[in-house]
Order: structure tokens, then C-alpha cells, then sequence
């Protein structure tokens, strides 16, 4: 039994990073499974229920934005992967990762795979249930947050959002190590 583990959320500059474990059947076979990237959102969220229905076992985890600001994006992805294979109520027997490296501190054994999640079911199934989770708590930050359009552009860096924290400043789920944050948040600072 192998899982496929994948990241979702390190480009934007807002919210958690997102990571999913998913264990599938033996010789699954779901029609339009693929990178979560190259899916529409509708396709996504269709998917994501049938992997979360059909799989062996699942698990999203993340780490937290105090916990990007503090080890940096790729660590923090890292965290949320070892997180992801951790939570799985099934131990597989290798965890299948998208991209080139291994997160340390897996209980199981690893292999990097580079562009995994258009190659391997079991990582194109963790793509998408990372990608949906993600953008569905960012989503739900508009309410919370309204007037930087995260609902629209996910926490992405945008023209929409860097005019957003031009004009309001970086609010309290902005990640403030990085770049454009810093930017604003030195330009609200001189007002």
C-alpha cells in the first residue's frame, strides 16, 4: 500500500499551507483524475468527494502561517506533508511525494517523484484534496477579511490583492515574511 502526498499553497501570501496523504484501491480507476492544477474548480470539488469516498485512507493537514513566517515555505510545506502521512488512519507501507524532495521525520519510507502529481493516482488524489481544503478555508476568509478579495484570488499574489494590501495593509492572516507583505507592511508603517 503506497500513498501519494502533495502541497497545496506555497505561492500565495496569505493563509496555512495545505498538504493531503491518500491512500487509494489497488488499480482505481477514477475518469478525470489529474494534477489539481490543470482541473477546473467544479472538476475539483466533483473529485475531491469521490477520492474522499472511494480511498483507503485520507488525511489534509497544514502548517500554520506562524509556522511559514518562522521555518519558510518550503519547510513549513515539509511539516505539512510529514503532518498529511501522519494522520492517516492506514500506515502505508511508502509514501509517493510530488516533487523532489522528501520530507524529514516521515515514519514511513519516501520517494521524491518531479511532476508526481500528473504521474501517480494516489498523488493527483492528495493534489486535489489539498487544493479544495486550502482554498476553501481561504474562501472563508472573505467574511473575516473583506476588501482583499481572497474569495477571488486564494491568497495568490495577484494585481487584485497587492492593490488589496497596498490600499488596507497586511491583516492578521498575511504571511509576514513574505516579500509584498513586508512592502506593505512598511508603507502603512510611513502613513
Amino acid at each position: 500500500m503506497i500513498c501519494g502526498v502533495d502541497e497545496a499553497g506555497r505561492g500565495p501570501l496569505a493563509g496555512a499551507v495545505y498538504a493531503a496523504a491518500v491512500i487509494l484501491p489497488q488499480h482505481y480507476d477514477l475518469p478525470g483524475l489529474n494534477d489539481s492544477k490543470k482541473l477546473s474548480a467544479k472538476r475539483r470539488d466533483v473529485l475531491f468527494d469521490a477520492i474522499k469516498s472511494c480511498a483507503i485512507a485520507w488525511s489534509v493537514a497544514q502548517a500554520s502561517i506562524e509556522e511559514i513566517d518562522e521555518l519558510n515555505i518550503l519547510h513549513a510545506s515539509m511539516l505539512a506533508m510529514q503532518r498529511a502521512v501522519a494522520g492517516l488512519a492506514v500506515v502505508p507501507a511508502e509514501a509517493l511525494i510530488d516533487g523532489n524532495r522528501v520530507p524529514k521525520g516521515l515514519t514511513v519510507a519516501g520517494r521524491a517523484i518531479v511532476g508526481g502529481d500528473a504521474l501517480e493516482a494516489c498523488i493527483s488524489a492528495a493534489s486535489i484534496l489539498a487544493k479544495v481544503s486550502r482554498d476553501r478555508e481561504i474562501e472563508s476568509l472573505e467574511a473575516l477579511y473583506p476588501g482583499y478579495g481572497f474569495a477571488q484570488h486564494k491568497g495568490y499574489p495577484t494585481a487584485q490583492h497587492l492593490e488589496a494590501l497596498k490600499r488596507l495593509g497586511p491583516c492578521p492572516v498575511h504571511r509576514k515574511s513574505f516579500g509584498p507583505v513586508i512592502k506593505a507592511s512598511a508603507q502603512v508603517a510611513l502613513w
